[in-house]
């Protein structure tokens, strides 16, 4: 009794994640759309933070495309907080700030990304401070896009879409990528999004909040925004370009290191206090269970190989995994990805617990 119980129940809370959340979010932002109330001719003054931590080899080029940006020039300025950097960056960011006043460096002890943004938003006087990963390029228009949509009064967070593009400037988003886009896309018309992305995102000045440095405003600032009564929305013309992780190996590193801040935020976060009803609903489907998928799969195929001898049912279910674990080994594109991810989620789980998670980070292999 106990082994269909937690079979059933693992299959119907990974068939309700993957699937049956998405269908449902899908239709509700059907059926019960909420419109962003955005003005594209809003031109709010601007503070763009970059945090950095030894990018001598991309700060230059950073700071060149936020400047080149299709804003006022009198409207923004750009603030480079230095984590502490030990190589050049510092040194490239004073250059370029000696002939245009409108960029800033900010020397930072180490502290990690959040504690670098927070010492920059503490000395900004513009009405939004916007959000890049050093190693990012941002579309002429993006920023236009991003605070047309913070017009609307009802929203305090807007994010825009991350592009992944190989070396030479073809795509590089594979089948994954494009469903948490799609997904991120429904939850926005259906209220508000439960995470965003470091690479391209805004915040109203009074409406930003210093959060633990451990749990990164990416999952913090939405549900943090839905808890205060705001709304976090999903620009997807908002448009930002990066190099993504050169391998499903580096991209497993770089999964593992950032579940481990999920796991942080999970417990320590209290993510699902104060939320409205379809909200909890949203942060139970797309954050706690996406992130106990590794457990689940784990118990789902324990619970397969205990009840094989119970049934054709349960002896297809453990074929059907075995059969994808097999296709995953073989190096099958898809499924190696999804086992790899899946299994971070577990690897992050062990190693939050054994040693916690630091607030400090390193730029992820090969995005540089």
């Amino acid at each position: 009794m106990i082994g269909k119980a937690l079979f059933w129940g693992s299959l119907g809370a990974l068939a309700w994640t993957h699937v049956g959340y998405p269908l449902a979010v899908a239709a509700r932002a059907r059926l019960r759309p909420r419109p962003v109330s955005g003005d594209d001719g809003a031109q709010p003054s601007v503070t763009v933070v970059v945090a950095a931590h030894d990018e001598e080899s991309v700060i230059e080029r950073r700071l060149e495309n936020l400047l080149a940006l299709d804003y006022p020039p009198e409207r923004l300025e750009v603030v480079v907080a230095s984590d502490a950097s030990t190589d050049g960056t510092n040194e490239i960011v004073a250059s370029v700030a000696g002939r245009e006043p409108r960029v800033q460096l900010l020397d930072c002890p180490r502290g990690g990304k959040v504690a670098a943004q927070d010492r920059a938003v503490r000395g900004a006087r513009s009405e939004v401070v916007a959000f890049s990963d050093a190693n990012a390029r941002w579309a002429p228009d993006a920023l236009g896009r991003l605070v047309a949509a913070l017009a609307d009064p009802d929203v305090a967070y807007v994010c825009g879409r991350l592009v992944l593009e190989a070396p030479d400037g073809s795509n590089r988003e594979g089948a994954y990528w494009r469903y948490e886009l799609w997904l991120r896309e429904q939850e926005s018309r259906a209220g508000s999004i439960t995470g965003g992305n470091g690479s391209i995102y805004a915040v109203r000045r009074d409406d930003y909040v210093e959060v633990d440095p451990r749990w990164g405003h990416d999952l913090a600032f939405p549900y943090r925004m839905v808890q205060a009564g705001r709304r976090a929305v999903y620009e997807p013309a908002a448009l930002a370009f990066e190099r993504p992780t050169p391998t499903n190996e580096a991209e497993y590193r770089r999964k593992v290191r950032m579940f481990e801040h999920c796991w942080e935020i999970t417990l320590r976060g209290s993510m699902l206090r104060r939320l409205p009803p379809w909200y909890l609903v949203q942060m139970v489907s797309h954050r706690l269970l996406r992130y106990g998928s590794g457990l689940l799969h784990v118990v789902l195929l324990g619970a397969s190989v205990v009840l094989v001898g119970a049934g054709t049912l349960y002896a297809l279910a453990l074929a059907a995994q075995l059969a994808f674990l097999g296709a995953a080994a073989a190096g099958v594109p898809l499924a190696r990805y999804y086992a790899l991810v899946t299994w971070a989620t577990v690897q992050a789980l062990s190693n939050y617990l054994r040693r916690g998670v630091p607030a400090t980070w390193d730029a992820a292999e090969g995005t540089r």
